[in-house]
């Protein structure tokens, strides 16, 4: 089987199979469902955008593109990030771990991800009351809202004719709760695509496109239960929460002159969970544009800037488009990179901007083994 006849089959599967799975996926999704996982993680991909799905190449991958792990050095050893942002004040907080590793000796790759997405020390006020009606404040005892998730990625390598051709999943465990109200566990299936020739990337990126379940479980005690219903307040009874697949397409074009080197990327991201407020919507499709651009001088100090969400907005009868965009800096220093970012997490319609700060590290075990003795 020549090479080109395996890069061929390898798409048509692929492409075959994203047009059955969504082909058959029932309408009954919920839209901007775990839509804290459109967030992005790592302060590189946040500035330039979240226009990563074709040049990512860090353990990051885990998240924007899977198969993007199989361009990491893989003489670097495991890489480990991780990422800290805030804002309003603190209120809002989203962290990010993850790690990455050859395997197979070097012709494959692994991946590890946590997510957790939280707003702590929410006072919970159902018992502010005593039976007799007076306000005790010693029954206000504070709860947190948090979102997790696990993605545990693998990818591999194809070299074709053409060039490298990279394929890769995540298997997606998403872990919801409200405080001692509700909890959630769900699960679903990401795959990704990217392909590469001496300048330009290409990759393709296909999350929840086997449907990502949530079940929700609540738990109120009678005396809750009354106080939601005296404040007219309905009661949440069990349910299943669905997130429709996102289709990701990306093509980048990298170039060097001398010291100095520059990549830019232009992604397109189709959400099918029905009409959404993007520069391309309809009730099946709404398509989501965005462009980063980041500069190097000796691959060791970088300038990145980016923009995304296309939205549409109204001030009285007025209506116009708006744009977010986005800035940030990078530093190596050895196998350690650190990246900041200037962009929004947390509110995109108010233009609440936050610090993101990442960092990256990459660690080769191997050197640490003591030589074994002569016999």
């Amino acid at each position: 089987m020549t090479s080109r006849y395996k890069f061929l089959l390898v798409c048509k599967t692929f492409l075959f199979c994203t047009l059955f799975l969504l082909g058959t996926n029932a309408l009954y999704a919920q839209k901007y469902s775990n839509e804290f996982l459109s967030i992005g993680v790592g302060a590189k991909g946040q500035s330039l955008g979240n226009a990563v799905v074709a040049g990512v190449d860090d353990v990051t991958a885990g998240f924007w593109n899977p198969a993007g792990l199989m361009n990491i050095d893989p003489n670097a050893g495991v890489q480990f990030g991780a990422m800290h942002a805030e804002w309003f004040a603190g209120v809002g907080k989203y962290d990010y771990l993850g790690l990455a590793m050859p395997i197979s000796n070097k012709k494959r790759a692994l991946g590890l991800s946590v997510i957790r997405f939280a707003i702590d020390d929410i006072p919970n006020t159902l018992s502010l009351y005593d039976d007799d009606g007076t306000v005790n404040y010693d029954n206000v005892v504070p709860f947190s809202s948090a979102d997790y998730a696990f993605l545990l990625s693998y990818a591999q390598g194809v070299y074709t004719d053409f060039g490298k051709l990279s394929v890769g999943g995540n298997i997606k465990v998403v872990h919801r709760n409200i405080g001692p109200f509700a909890t959630a566990w769900g699960f679903g299936l990401d795959a990704g695509v990217q392909f590469r020739t001496k300048n330009w990337h290409f990759g393709f990126m296909a999350k929840d496109f086997t449907n990502t379940f949530n079940a929700w479980q609540f738990e109120f005690t009678e005396a809750e239960k009354e106080v939601l219903q005296l404040t007219n307040n309905d009661i949440p009874i069990n349910s299943l929460e669905v997130t429709r697949p996102q289709f990701i397409l990306g093509a980048a074009y990298q170039r060097d002159f001398g010291k100095f080197g520059l990549m830019a990327e232009l992604d397109f991201t189709a959400s099918s969970d029905g009409f959404r407020n993007t520069l391309i919507r309809s009730n099946t499709f709404s398509v989501d544009p965005s462009f980063g651009i980041e500069a190097n001088y000796g691959k060791f100090v970088f300038l990145r800037a980016g923009i995304n969400n296309f939205q549409k907005d109204r001030d009285f009868e007025e209506e116009f488009w708006t744009v977010q965009p986005n800035l940030g800096v990078g530093l190596k220093i050895f196998n350690l990179y650190i990246d900041y970012a200037f962009t929004d997490i947390g509110d995109q319609r108010n233009k609440t901007y936050s610090h993101v700060i990442s960092l990256k590290l990459a660690i080769d075990f191997k050197r640490f083994r003591k030589p074994k003795k002569n016999q």
